[in-house]
């Protein structure tokens, strides 16, 4: 029998298609990965060939866009949006239009030519995650943004391109996301009337009853959520509560680039190297402003999500909000439990 789930944050509902279930095994990808064509960009060496480095990790005495990097981080060379010019809000009759500003940039994740984050050392995915902090950290500081996406695509059908090589994305935008206005809206409602976080309620029911739960150490929870949109869908959730990822402290960075190279390695191996994509869902920059922010601290907690390419949405799920799982949450944890790392 068909199952209905109701995301307890957003409110969105979901149908768990068992009778369409295959066995987990059966969803290993199939994606033939594009062969590269010509030298890689984003390898030591070829920095010429990528925009002027915004921030890097290097050795000491080592110039800008010159070899002798660990991490780099570039602004994309096809921006969505621009950090030059003014916002200009406007009005066009009953549409709202104002100027493409923000920032898009690239996170090179290692000068080495390795394709999956999960084969990069638990200390190189420190790093990254410092990196982002620290980005994230900078843009706030330009008044005119109100919010850092933090996402990466790993492979063709997950937006990725032919350049197999490690890296992800941070986007800044002048409004906040609908999708995690969503969150926002959801989880404070749900402090309006209990009192407490419903992301914390999560990880105390998700370990109470272990269903769901894939790994469990070093202060972070990794699950398949109740109502999981996509086969082996995975958050990581942290269990110290902090709406901001930028509040992790040097040793919890370290703690979940771990935790983060076990879930993706498990993603691989189990799936056989699926594409993929990850966000990390932080609280939005807290300017100054009434109202919508009063409880945030207490009600809101940041968390990624990350989401295996191994369906299509299609007609029924674009037309109504729904999505479609062919696999319980409870089946795709129990198998990723099991695939050794």
């Amino acid at each position: 029998m068909p199952e209905l789930r109701k995301d307890p944050v957003i409110g969105r509902w979901v149908i768990i298609s068992t009778e369409r279930a295959k066995r987990p095994e059966h969803f290993a990808s199939r994606e033939a990965f594009l062969p590269q064509e010509g030298d890689c960009p984003f390898c030591e060496g070829h920095e010429a060939e990528t925009p002027p480095e915004i921030y890097a990790l290097r050795s000491q005495g080592t110039p800008a866009n010159s070899p002798g990097w660990q991490l780099r981080v570039v602004s994309s060379i096809s921006p969505f949006l621009r950090v030059e010019g003014n916002l200009e809000r406007r009005g066009k009759g009953l549409y709202d239009l104002m100027n493409g500003i923000g920032a898009h940039e690239r996170i090179i994740e290692t000068s080495r030519h390795v394709a999956n984050m999960a084969d990069l050392p638990k200390e190189q995915i420190s790093r990254v995650i410092s990196a982002y902090i620290d980005r994230i950290n900078d843009l706030e500081k330009d008044k005119r943004l109100k919010y850092v996406l933090v996402f990466k695509n790993h492979g063709w059908s997950a937006g990725a391109g032919n350049i197999n090589h490690t890296r992800s994305q941070l986007i800044a935008t002048p409004v906040n996301p609908k999708r995690v206005k969503e969150e926002l809206s959801g989880a404070r409602q749900y402090y309006e009337y209990h009192e407490r976080c419903i992301f914390c309620d999560i990880v105390s029911q998700e370990t109470e009853s272990n269903s769901r739960v894939i790994l469990d150490e070093n202060g972070f929870l990794v699950v398949t959520p109740f109502a999981a949109r996509f086969p082996f869908e995975v958050w990581i959730l942290p269990r110290r509560h902090s709406p901001d990822f930028t509040s992790l402290q040097e040793n919890e960075r370290e703690a979940l680039a771990g935790v983060l190279k076990k879930t993706l390695s498990k993603i691989k191996k189990g799936l056989n190297d699926p594409a993929y994509n990850y966000v990390i869902h932080t609280a939005p920059f807290r300017r100054q402003k009434t109202g919508y922010w009063r409880t945030i601290d207490n009600d809101y907690h940041w968390h990624i999500e990350i989401m295996p390419r191994l369906t299509r949405i299609a007609g029924f799920e674009w037309g109504t909000g729904f999505y479609i799982c062919p696999i319980s949450p409870e089946d795709s944890a129990a198998f990723l439990r099991e695939v050794e790392v």
